[in-house]
């Protein structure tokens, strides 16, 4: 049954019925796999490990055996030996809801929600076939759609990475996370504006219901934005004390709170408040990256998709402004992540998929090899780095018996040249292939 649902994959997913990958994986049962590994990436380790075979029953890695030991009886190979394995990649800022490629800020309301959740069904395919098995979600204009997502990939209902989504985002009234740019007199719809906050107080009521709403962790806007027209990227948009009262809140409920922060002080008010991950971290000065080593913050830099935004931006006439703010942070945000690097700051991969079409996440991987990184650091962040990050690591981010049978692969020695990523070979999610060689 597995090696029908990888042919039917192969030859086309959308040939797969609505419920097909959950119910195929059930239906599996306690079958063996053996999928023999020429390469091994051991993030936990940093190393390469040659010539091993993963067995996977279910949906979990049950054993890592050299390949020149027998394989269990009845066990099914899968011949990877001309192939770099490594665990299912996780990309910690992505926006799977709707359509954020474009410029227009107001086309969100040109479309219904069943509209963008479908959006998001076509994303989280895309996602999941280019080898990233499991998605931070950081935030939509329109609350909860990411939940629901998010809930129909986790029953099988379509096929996706495994999500943490934020639900709605925490955000002033005409900041970072409005939807900003309609008329005075127009109306725009609660939905849109679930997260607005404007006091400690507000903050904490918004917290606890987009956490009562489904959400698994807050998103609170910091700073104002790059694509969000009319606010600065360097203005601080909430005070040290508001951002605590969501860290509070949220750290009742048993969560985080991940800050969107460009700005400087807006980073520095962030960590003090005491955010899990700064989110872009575009402007941050000396003071703030010792801050972040010091208390342990996390750090989730876009660093790839400046250069999609100046390059289509231009070609397709975005507004000036957003060309502006873009042109302004790119090379000060990679400036300050190679000096985070250096710094030894914790970093997790993460790409605002969203800004740029889904599907290319990988094109990342390369620059945080310019900006400071070794090969292997940049898989680590973009496996168990982002797995920590997420409190996951004790179900994914890692080849290792007991987590889930995440792994994807790579043709030849991937890691002399990252952009090889964006060619993945073969993808499994949950003992489930979804592509093969």
């Amino acid at each position: 049954m597995l090696k029908l649902l990888s042919v039917l994959m192969v030859a086309g997913a959308a040939t797969v019925g609505i419920g097909a990958p959950g119910t195929l994986a059930a239906q599996s049962g306690e079958a063996l796999t053996a999928i023999k590994a020429g390469r091994l990436v051991d993030v936990d380790r940093g190393e390469i490990r040659r010539n091993q075979v993963i067995l996977v029953r279910g949906d979990r890695i049950e054993a890592i055996q050299p390949a020149s030991a027998n394989l269990p009886s009845g066990a099914r190979p899968v011949d990877l030996t001309g192939y770099t394995v490594i665990p299912g990649l996780i990309d910690c800022h992505t926006h799977l809801i709707g359509d954020a490629s474009s410029s227009d800020v107001l086309e969100p309301l040109e479309r219904s929600e069943a509209q963008e959740a479908f959006a998001g069904v076509k994303n989280a395919r895309a996602t999941l076939m280019a080898g990233f098995t499991t998605v931070r979600d950081v935030g939509t204009y329109r609350a909860f759609v990411d939940v629901a997502l998010r809930d129909a990939i986790a029953d099988g209902t379509v096929i996706g990475p495994r999500m943490q989504v934020a639900g709605a985002y925490v955000t002033v009234s005409t900041g970072a996370g409005e939807l900003v740019g309609a008329a005075p007199d127009v109306t725009i719809p609660f939905s849109y504006r679930f997260g607005v906050a404007n006091s400690a107080d507000e903050v904490r009521t918004r917290v606890r219901a987009i956490l009562n709403g489904g959400a698994d962790f807050i998103k609170i806007l910091a700073t104002g934005a790059v694509f969000t027209r009319g606010t600065k990227p360097g203005v601080s948009e909430y005070t040290e004390e508001q951002i605590h009262a969501a860290v509070e809140q949220a750290a009742e409920y048993g969560t985080f709170v991940a800050a969107h922060a460009h700005g400087a002080e807006g980073i520095k008010r962030a960590v003090r408040a005491g955010v899990r991950s700064i989110e872009h971290g575009s402007l941050i000065d000396d003071e703030g990256i010792a801050l972040m080593k010091e208390r342990g913050t996390w750090l989730v830099a876009d660093i790839y998709n400046g250069d999609y935004t100046d390059s289509v931006g231009r070609e397709q006439k975005w507004p000036a402004d957003i060309m502006r703010k873009n042109a302004e942070t790119t090379e000060t945000q990679r400036v300050g992540f190679r000096k985070a690097v250096a710094a030894g700051v914790k970093i997790a991969y993460g790409t605002d998929s969203g800004i740029y079409p889904h599907g290319l996440n990988a094109r990342q991987l390369p620059y945080m090899v310019k900006y400071g990184m070794t090969p292997m650091q940049a898989i680590q962040s973009a496996t168990i780095m982002a797995a920590r990050l997420m409190g996951w690591e004790d179900r994914v981010g890692s080849v290792a018996p007991g987590k889930y049978a995440d792994i994807v692969a790579v043709r030849g020695d991937a890691l002399a040249d990252l952009r090889s990523f964006e060619k993945i070979g073969f993808v499994m999610k949950g003992g489930v292939v979804y592509r093969q060689p």
